[in-house]
């Protein structure tokens, strides 16, 4: 048996999240079938972790057993990607790596960007692909509050009710909030991330860019660990997977 790993781009928007369901579509699910149809035979993805609804990835990870080795990775990447010519999802690349890689428990970091649009008018070309916020947002103050999520935290306090994770102690390694223009990006690593972490967090620095919080909240809330103080999740579309490290 050999085993592959494929490298997955795909807009959330139309789909239920990566991992396959009962109540909807899934980006998974769609891999699968278009991997069964490329390889004539029935492949079993595992996925690097699970994006909810509407949550997109620039560079998803999955690995896969296939009995026979894939010598020409051209025509792999041009026959799956014609059989998923019409969903939102594309194969950017396909690496044969050794029987013990597993996409989720090999992964050492994952990268995660959120993308605001804080301007007036509403989105055109960025619609369903960022958050739009019309109220003027205080960057300074969410610049310092940014600061108070980097490092080991118990951060009980924004995970949804239904995490199922058995430690809510993560550590997020890396922490970048930039503008340019209307346009805001804030960046996350961590080996691993609670069950709508990212969006409980960037809902937290919204409400001190509106200043409706003072940036030092941020550090109560870590602190008491309740999630009805955290502010609302910040919505899916404005949430990028960016990368998988190994």
């Amino acid at each position: 048996m050999f085993n592959y790993q494929i490298i997955i781009e795909y807009l959330g928007t139309d789909y239920v999240g990566w991992q396959i369901q009962k109540n909807g579509i899934s980006i998974q699910s769609l891999v699968q079938g278009a991997l069964n149809k490329t390889l004539k035979t029935k492949i079993k993805t595992n996925g690097s972790g699970r994006t909810d609804a509407g949550v997109h990835a620039l560079a998803q990870s999955a690995n896969f057993f296939y009995k026979n080795e894939i010598k020409d990775k051209f025509k792999f990447l041009n026959t799956i990607n014609h059989f998923l010519k019409n969903t939102s999802i594309s194969i950017l690349n396909l690496k044969k790596r050794n029987n013990n890689f597993h996409a989720r428990h090999s992964a050492k970091k994952r990268l995660y960007n959120y993308i605001i649009y804080n301007r007036t008018g509403k989105l055109t070309i960025n619609k369903n692909q960022s958050w739009l916020v019309k109220k003027k947002l205080n960057f300074e103050k969410m610049k310092q509050a940014i600061n108070y999520l980097y490092g080991t935290h118990n951060f009980s306090a924004f995970r949804s009710s239904s995490c199922s994770a058995k430690n809510p102690i993560r550590t997020i390694s890396k922490v970048n909030i930039k503008k340019g223009g209307d346009k805001i990006i804030i960046t996350f690593e961590s080996k691993s991330f609670l069950q709508r972490q990212v969006r409980s967090m960037v809902g937290c620095l919204k409400y001190v860019g509106e200043n409706k919080w003072k940036p030092e909240k941020i550090k109560f809330i870590i602190n008491q660990k309740k999630r009805r103080l955290c502010a609302p999740p910040a919505p899916p579309e404005g949430l990028f997977l960016k990368k998988v490290f190994y």
